[in-house]
């Protein structure tokens, strides 16, 4: 199972998505983003630089391995290279999800199943409203 994100900062939130993304397969793996992509896709820079991020997430029990995503964004080799069986999205990751599946179809990638996975107490637990505290 791969998930996606820019984990600036680890909250429950964060903490609730792994845990549900573990459920769904044998090993989990997250793809950081890069400090530019996630500066080009939010407008803002990371809090934390990306090695800083990985190696928070790293730390996490239930994660087995972490990589930095793709310098270009939207190439997707990273996910070339791990061939997973699943992606497992977040509850506000749509936009994500429409490339992705848009690669798919297109032949730009392998068939891999996406799934959704649930807000944890998004009114609480969202960076956009943690970072503004």
């Amino acid at each position: 199972v791969v998930i996606f994100g820019t984990f600036d900062g680890i909250h429950d939130g964060h903490r609730n998505f792994i845990l549900e993304a573990k459920k769904q397969g044998d090993r989990l793996v997250v793809i950081i983003a890069r400090d530019h992509i996630t500066n080009d896709l939010k407008s803002k820079i990371p809090t934390y630089n990306e090695l800083e991020r990985l190696n928070k997430v790293f730390d996490i029990e239930e994660v087995d391995l972490v990589f930095l995503g793709d310098k270009e964004n939207g190439s997707y080799n990273i996910l070339r290279e791990i061939n997973p069986d699943i992606i497992f999205l977040g509850y506000d990751q749509q936009d994500l999800y429409n490339d992705i599946l848009d690669k798919i179809k297109n032949k730009g990638l392998p068939k891999i199943k996406l799934i959704f996975g649930n807000p944890y107490k998004p009114e609480l637990f969202h960076s956009s409203i943690l970072n503004k505290k």
